[in-house]
């Protein structure tokens, strides 16, 4: 008897910009367009590679090569820094075209959105292959004709994703029960998202090979002896198309980190850099509707040794003035002998704004004072209105966009 797999109409559908940062810097640059271009955290030799273009990727240059990696080459290959208030625009763009066909738009990153067409949230009549086709249309038409992008249609969030690779760059491809064991039957383990190396090797302990062997394996099996946990359960329905990774994960903290370009022990510079990135992690906390009463500080040396304490207040922390005074007290318990290379600051214990009672002339300016200034950075760009500390620092800290973030 066959292996039962889900059989409902495929209603997810998941999206992914084409080599998003150097397609967005081709499209934003028309003389780029068509050369092998790389997206490079630091122009330098050793910079490391976030995105190379579609002509780069063809000679063989990879995401997290160095440039001078990709210069070996091909030694005329153009190399960009990223403009993350550019990226950031097309993200906008993109999930707003999305949001028009559902009203379940979820983005996995800065170039990844998931489309849910379930139920109620399924307002248009058409189908899914006909509203992929239309998206990519209006992806060239409204953002760029050179914003490609792949599309990918399943039962669940992994087949859909899993869809959205097999032809790349431009792709547009379904995953149902009618075709599933075919696709796996043409891809390695390797290939299904959420499967690494230490995930493939534990299968092959259990001689597991292929996906079709995966999909093979019994429910009781790939719990009690390949993956000893619920895990097996959640790969048996996953494999098979139904839905088990739509939960939504509740944030416990907010942090900042950065690698200091000039490493120093100055004390100065390093307070002036922990304000910064007290003021990133304040505008992420007071825009997810939150304050903290946990603060954690690390500071990472150039021999590879590290210190950080962790400090509970009992009060709610909100303003960038707070974050960073909590930041400093922690600071002033350790003297700073060693060259600092790298320095993170998280705040934790969030409760939601609203929760709090807030003390009518004190509490509620504080809260709306810092609102403003937030907006009124969210409008003119980042940093337009900053505290004395951080005057001239708009190089210190370069805006960066993490893998995986938004």
């Amino acid at each position: 008897m066959d292996t039962p797999v889900n059989t409902r109409k495929p209603s997810v559908m998941h999206i992914d910009l084409n080599s998003c940062f150097a397609t967005v810097t081709q499209q934003a640059y028309p003389h780029l367009r068509g050369k092998p271009l790389v997206i490079a955290a630091y122009m330098t030799g050793g910079g490391c590679i976030l995105a190379p273009s579609i002509e780069a990727k063809k000679m063989g240059i990879k995401t997290g090569m160095r440039v001078r990696e990709a210069k070996t080459i091909y030694p005329d290959v153009v190399v960009r820094g990223v403009d993350t208030r550019l990226i950031r625009d097309v993200h906008k763009k993109f999930k707003r075209i999305c949001e028009r066909y559902s009203p379940s738009v979820t983005p996995k990153s800065i170039d990844e959105v998931v489309v849910d067409f379930k139920g109620e949230n399924n307002y248009l009549k058409k189908e899914l292959v006909d509203i992929g086709c239309e998206i990519k249309k209006r992806f060239r038409q409204e953002i760029g004709e050179w914003i490609s992008c792949n599309v990918g249609i399943g039962t669940n969030r992994f087949l859909a994703k899993l869809a959205s690779s097999l032809h790349k760059p431009d792709g547009l491809d379904l995953i149902d029960h009618t075709n599933l064991k075919e696709v796996y039957s043409k891809i390695a383990l390797i290939d299904l998202n959420g499967i690494n190396v230490r995930y493939q090797a534990r299968l092959n302990a259990f001689n597991i090979f292929t996906p079709l062997e995966f999909l093979g394996a019994g429910e009781l099996f790939l719990m009690k002896q390949v993956f000893q946990s619920i895990v097996g359960r959640y790969w048996y329905l996953r494999l098979r198309g139904f839905e088990v990774d739509e939960m939504k994960v509740v944030r416990k903290s907010f942090g900042q980190d950065y690698a200091l370009g000039e490493k120093t022990k100055d004390p100065d510079k390093i307070k002036r850099i922990i304000m910064k990135l007290c003021e990133k992690m304040g505008r992420r906390l007071r825009a997810s509707g939150n304050s903290a009463s946990g603060i954690h500080l690390m500071i990472w040396y150039e021999d590879w040794s590290f210190w950080h304490r962790s400090k509970k207040i009992k009060k709610y922390l909100y303003t960038t003035r707070e974050l960073f005074s909590q930041s400093m007290s922690i600071f002033e318990e350790t003297e700073v002998k060693k060259i600092v290379r790298k320095i993170s600051v998280s705040c934790f214990d969030l409760t939601p704004k609203d929760e709090i009672s807030l003390n009518l002339f004190e509490d509620d300016k504080k809260y709306k004072l810092s609102q403003a200034l937030d907006k009124i950075n969210d409008r003119y760009g980042e940093y337009a209105v900053v505290p004395a500390t951080m005057m001239n620092m708009d190089k210190t800290i370069l805006d960066r966009i993490a893998f995986g973030g938004i």
